[in-house]
Formats: structure tokens, sequence, C-alpha cells
């Protein structure tokens, strides 16, 4: 072979993946079926999804490395009961993937685990999706390198099945989860999101379960780890069976290093019997483990700071309706007393705790512009969110 021919070869080897492919699947496309191209896709290869509705169009996804979009109004993967490999409607066995502008709907497997999506190793974002009618939305397997992260997306209506529980998103002993912008509501016996992580970054959603809402507990980390949560509207429907919002260290501690730090949170309780809006098993975890509410605001009947290790500065409590979760009221009057009434964040290792969005509805963040006095709570603005409110057990537009 000639010596400049092999040099352009390595040259163009060294550059990456060649000639990656944009495969279209629509109904009127040359690919049909999403399963099609989940056959052909090669990895780096980017697969572009048309509206409409693919029903029992499941698939496993065999690439190390792929992109899939929804193009234009959302599709809908309507599994009707049918997931892949017996697990979910997408499968990731490995590699690092991103899911966009997809709708995922009706997972039923034999062992009642059927997800939306099955992530087992690697990378895997998902962003403006739908999760709806699953016996989990996302559920993840346990490797330790395993890193999921979920922005701007929807977890809603848990079946109303009673042989197992269903979590809205359930993420297993993987190495991180991070979860901005996002919306759960509708949970039944399960919990809204369960995470084993070890590392977790909860941000800005709306984590309120609404008024069809019979979910367990809100926010779980029952093995501990480290849990930064910032930023969040956690609520409990009256009708939960479990008057807990937030739970840590239930089952002890797995991961070496262990903290539940919580700040500028407004939880709410809309039930008459008192909650606990954050529980922690001390008593189950390291002696080192580190315990922070800072900024938090809490609304209804129950008990938080004073059931919690740790140090704790600038929470706040309000009477049962104060806020209106119901028609997503969750601002501070410009002439609140709670103006000015905060734990100053200045110390370099607490930066991770200063909130710089909100969440935005119907769903995802917008930037937050620093206040001249800060309140406590997940909204620094005095107006609504939005004119006209819908109830938050509604669909969002």
């Amino acid at each position: 072979m000639p010596r400049s021919l092999l040099l352009a070869l390595v040259s163009l080897a060294a550059a990456g993946p060649l000639c990656a492919a944009t495969l279209v699947v629509g109904p009127h496309e040359a690919l049909t079926r999403i399963a099609d191209a989940a056959r052909l896709a090669r990895d780096g290869d980017t697969v572009l999804i048309r509206p409409g509705t693919y029903t029992g169009d499941v698939t496993v996804w065999p690439q190390k490395s792929l992109e899939i979009r929804g193009v234009g109004d959302r599709p809908v993967l309507d599994a009707g009961g049918a997931v892949a490999d017996g697990k979910a409607i997408w499968v990731f066995s490995g590699g690092d993937f991103k899911v966009r502008n997809i709708a995922f709907r009706g997972a039923r497997a034999a062992d009642h685990n059927g997800a939306g999506i099955r992530f087992e190793r690697g990378r895997l974002e998902v962003r403006d999706c739908l999760f709806e009618d699953n016996e989990h939305g996302i559920l993840t397997a346990n490797f330790a390198d395993a890193e999921l992260t979920v922005v701007d997306s929807v977890f809603r209506d848990a079946p109303r099945d009673t042989r197992a529980l269903h979590h809205l998103l359930y993420a297993g002993r993987i190495g991180r989860l991070s979860v901005e912008g996002s919306r759960f509501h509708g949970g039944y016996q399960g919990h809204l999101l369960k995470s084993r992580a070890r590392h977790n970054d909860i941000r800005y959603n709306l984590l309120v379960d609404g008024q069809a809402g019979r979910a367990s507990y809100e926010l779980e980390f029952p093995e501990g780890g480290v849990a930064v949560v910032v930023g969040n509207v956690i609520g409990q429907g009256a009708d939960s069976a479990n008057p807990t919002l937030l739970a840590y260290g239930a089952e002890g501690a797995r991961w070496p290093d262990n903290r539940l730090l919580m700040a500028h949170n407004t939880l709410i309780s809309e039930g008459w019997r008192p909650a606990l809006f954050a529980r922690v098993w001390a008593d189950r975890l390291p002696p080192d483990t580190r315990f922070v509410a800072r900024n938090n605001l809490t609304v209804g009947l129950g008990v938080f700071t004073l059931a919690l290790p740790g140090w704790h500065q600038g929470n706040h409590a309000l009477p049962p309706g104060a806020l209106d979760p119901q028609r997503l009221d969750f601002t501070l009057a410009a002439g609140s007393l709670l103006r000015g009434r905060v734990s100053r964040l200045e110390q370099a290792d607490e930066a991770a705790l200063r909130p710089t969005a909100e969440f935005r509805f119907p769903v995802g963040r917008t930037p937050l512009v620093e206040p001249s006095r800060w309140v406590p709570g997940a909204f620094q603005r005095a107006e609504a969110m939005l004119p006209g409110l819908p109830a938050v057990s509604g669909p969002p537009p």
C-alpha cells in the first residue's frame, strides 16, 4: 500500500467514527418500526422518530453509543403491556446514550417490574420525555459505574396494582443519579422517586403527588449515600398511607460517604395527620453521617428538624392551607414576613446548596434571578407560577 494512502487511512481512523448515519423512523418512512432501527443502527448513529403512536414496538438497543430523538410532536411508545427482554419498552444494556422527546406508556412484565426504560450500564441522559402508566418509569440495574441523568421530564400515573410496588423512577446501586426540572405525580403505594445511588443530585423538581396520588414516600434514599436535595417542591397528598415525605437510610449504609443535604425545598403535607417531612434512621448509619437542612419551608402539620439529627438553620414552618398545591401555588407573597429570614450560604462548601434555578411549570427550569431578600423554600419570586393554574393531578400540556 502506498505510504500516502496508509497515512490518510491512519488519520481518518484517529479522527473517530466514520460516516455516522441518521436513521429516520415514521409511519411514512422506509423504517416504520423502532425495533428495525435498533437492529440497523451502528455506534455513533442518530435515530430520529417522527410523531405517531408505536404500539407494541419494544426493543433492546445493543449499541455502545447512540442518540435517539423524537421529532416534532412527541412520539408515543404505547407498549400495550409488552416489554423487550422481559424488562422494558426500551432496554439499554451498556454504553453512552441520549434519549429526548419520547413518551413511554403501558409497560408490564411477568415480574411486575416492566419499565419504560431499563438502563443496565454506562451513561444515559433522558431529556424532555414522558413516562406514564408503567410499572416503573425508569428502572436501573446495580452497576457502580453507571450514571443516569434525567432533565425536564414527567413521571406520572403508576398502575393501580397491589401485586407489587411501582416506583415512578427507581435507581439501583449506580454511581450517580441527577434529576432536574422534572415532575412526578400520581403514584400508587410505591414511591415517586427511589434511589440507591452512591451520589444523588435532586434539584428544581416538582415531586407533588396530587389529589389522585397514593404514593408512599415522595423521595427515598434507603441505603444512604450522598443526597443533595435543593430547590424542590415535595408534596404528599392527604390520602397517602405513609406520613413520611423524604426518607434516608432505612436499610442502613452501603456507600462509604453518607450525607443528606437539604436546602431551599418546599415540603407540603396536605393531610391532617402529622407528617414526618424528613425521616432518617441515624442508628443504622455510620456515626460520621452528615445531615444539613438550610432554608427549607414546611407547610402543614408535621415535624421536620426536631426529628432530624445534625445542624440546621433558616428553616420555617407555615400552617395548613398557607399554600395551595392543587393550584400549584407555592410562592410567598411579596410582603411575607419570611422574606429575609434565611441562613446565608456563604461558605465554600455551601456553594452546592445555593439554588441557581427554579422549577418552571409545566415542566423544566428557569434561571433564578438572585433576590435582594431571600426566602425559605423553592421559589424566590412572589408572583404565581402561572395564571389560571390547572390542578397538579392533571396532565401537562
